[in-house]
């Protein structure tokens, strides 16, 4: 099995509705997101999956996050968790690359805290 991971970062706003803490108040992450790709084959170059394209897909779909009001996109139904962030980015990675490998995306909101979601063939 091999697999391989991109990083990207973007820097964006949000607060959780449904949520009773300090997190329930306006605030920012610059968040650290990894892309994970993993497959058994390799292409006749002997790569799973190209970085650059893999890459180009991570930071185009974070790029469309960047410096923005989590909550003011539907997508995330008014509660943009690291979750549901980690979601979204995924399944906009698989479409900017449909031929990539993706397994997996991270979402750090902070050093010490991510969010991962796994893709499997529902998805």
């Amino acid at each position: 099995m091999y697999e391989v991971r991109v990083e990207a970062e973007f820097a964006a706003a949000h607060f959780l509705t449904d949520y009773h803490g300090k997190c329930e108040r306006l605030h920012g992450h610059n968040y650290r997101v990894l892309a994970h790709a993993r497959g058994d084959e390799l292409d006749s170059g002997g790569m799973l999956v190209d970085f650059g394209v893999l890459k180009k897909a991570l930071r185009d779909a974070c790029g469309e996050l960047d410096h923005g009001n989590l909550n003011d996109l539907p997508v995330f139904g008014g509660n943009p968790s690291a979750e549901r962030i980690a979601r979204h980015i995924f399944m906009r990675v698989r479409e900017l690359a449909p031929d990539a490998p993706l397994r997996a995306v991270d979402v750090y909101e902070t050093p010490t805290s991510r969010a991962r979601y796994i893709g499997d063939d529902r998805d």
